[in-house]
């Protein structure tokens, strides 16, 4: 089950709630301690150096109590009651170059700027350049707006403990948190409160998508429809097809300018290929339709748009619009219950919600509800760092999975024929939104495991792995 994304306030209430029905702090601290160790145990590797900061708080018993798990690892501890007096220390530390900092200096009880001599202290970590692992929050960041007070520790993964804080998912804050990692089995009662924002877990996918019936064949999992490719821009076409063909419809037309043909054709293997008709309707009954990828060339005809807009409207199958394709959309309604999916990236996000990238990045929950109320509530798949996942109603949700190296050409359109290569199987368009959150959670996975196992992998090795993981595994760069 997908967690909520809470306030501080909320934490708190979560921890008092917790406390009066008999759950105990320090069973808690202690099981937040063995957690912390298993996530340092992912990052490292026997005999690595870990450097161990704890503050006075309950982050520092935290970081402290997770010492007893690391026992193949090299730890050094740090108690930090005083920064102007502990610099020193804290100097002859870095100076030995640990492999792994565990940040528990501070956690989301700060509520002022730091003095002068917490900001010196934090800097000098900040600019040894190591790897660290923040527990809870980073120090001295503001868990509720995602700004450093003052200074904050700049961390490559960030343990956060129950469920992540509504700051920590603000795009400034992604310089400080790095990657999110929410600590869920913590011994706390099932959180008690609910939200638009919720984080997918990778549990959330767990027996999804359903088995498929043992009698099925090609026209029980539906017929994709890809508009895509033209010249110069063919290779995206094949992407999407590829990605696709991933997500097992039962069968795929692929339908190209005719200057592109020959190099996507020559390409392609089981998709069918065609030139893009010279009628102005879409040929054929397909329970699908993906628009967009590589429809960048500037002589497309104005049929092709007009026959994108008709769909958008009238169509009551899923339509998937990716890349160009976003451009042509028309405002307004939709049929009823008719399964409408954006892609956007957060430059694509501006042109539609006609603001600049930096609002939109600013708040992205917000550019999700406004577009999809535009564009007749249709899903929006915001991608980037947290790919979100909404409409302009209901729930909006946080993907935990996926890294930078996902910024590569030709990602995108891997992850819009993959999605439309599920939606176009009726049984999982009965479900748009989980099928879209398995989609993008794959997608986001196939990358964790490619960063893991071959650091120089590019997006023809992401199609290989794309839809490989199932809701029991863990296939982040971290494990």
């Amino acid at each position: 089950m997908s967690i909520p994304v809470i306030s501080i306030a909320q934490m708190r209430e979560w921890e008092k709630a917790s406390w009066a029905a008999g759950k105990s702090e320090t069973d808690v601290i202690r099981q937040v301690g063995k957690i912390l160790a298993g996530e340092i145990l992912r990052l490292t590797q026997p005999n690595d150096a870990i450097l161990i900061l704890a503050g006075k708080g309950h982050n520092g018993d935290d970081a402290r109590c997770a010492r007893e798990h690391l026992a193949d690892r090299r730890v050094e501890l740090l108690d930090i009651a005083n920064a102007e007096g502990d610099l020193q220390k804290l100097d002859s530390a870095l100076r030995s170059q640990p492999d792994w900092i565990i940040d528990g200096l501070f956690g989301i009880g700060i509520n002022r700027p730091l003095d002068a001599s917490w900001i010196r202290f934090i800097e000098r970590i900040n600019a040894a350049k190591l790897n660290v692992l923040a527990v809870d929050v980073p120090s001295g960041l503001n868990a509720d707006t995602g700004e450093p007070q003052g200074a904050a520790i700049e961390a490559a993964v960030t343990l956060t403990v129950g469920a992540p804080k509504i700051g920590m998912l603000q795009h400034h804050a992604s310089r400080y948190v790095g990657r999110l990692v929410v600590a869920e089995n913590t011994g706390l009662i099932d959180c008690p409160h609910r939200g638009d924002l919720n984080w997918t877990v990778t549990g959330d996918f767990r027996g999804f998508p359903p088995r498929r019936p043992v009698a099925g064949h090609k026209g029980t999992f539906g017929h994709l429809a890809i508009m895509a490719g033209s010249l110069g821009y063919h290779g995206a076409a094949v992407l999407a097809s590829r990605g696709a063909q991933r997500a097992q419809p039962g069968l795929i037309t692929l339908f190209t300018q005719p200057n592109a043909y020959v190099p996507v054709a020559s390409q392609l293997q089981s998709t069918m290929v065609h030139e893009w008709p010279p009628q102005t309707e879409l040929p054929g009954k397909f329970s699908a339709v993906l628009v967009g990828p590589g429809l960048a060339s500037p002589d497309l005809p104005e049929q092709l748009k007009n026959e994108v807009r008709k769909l958008w409207r009238e169509a009551t199958v899923p339509i998937i619009a990716d890349a160009s394709a976003l451009d042509w959309l028309p405002t307004g309604s939709v049929p009823q219950n008719a399964i409408r999916v954006i892609t956007p990236h957060p430059g694509e996000a501006s042109r539609l919600a006609k603001k600049s990238t930096t609002d939109v990045q600013s708040d992205r929950p917000a550019a999700v509800r406004d577009i999809s109320r535009a564009l007749g509530n249709c899903w929006m798949v915001l991608k980037g760092h947290q790919t979100l996942v909404g409409r302009a109603e209901g729930p909006i949700f946080i993907n935990s999975s996926g890294n930078p190296f996902l910024g590569q050409g030709g990602s995108g359109d891997t992850l819009s024929g993959f999605l439309a290569g599920l939606l176009a199987q009726p049984a999982l368009g009965e479900d748009p939104a989980q099928t879209i959150r398995y989609a993008v959670w794959q997608h986001g996975a196939a990358a964790d495991f490619l960063t893991r196992t071959r650091p120089n992998w590019i997006v023809e090795d992401l199609i290989e792995v794309l839809g490989s993981f199932s809701g029991r595994d863990d296939p982040s760069g971290y494990d």
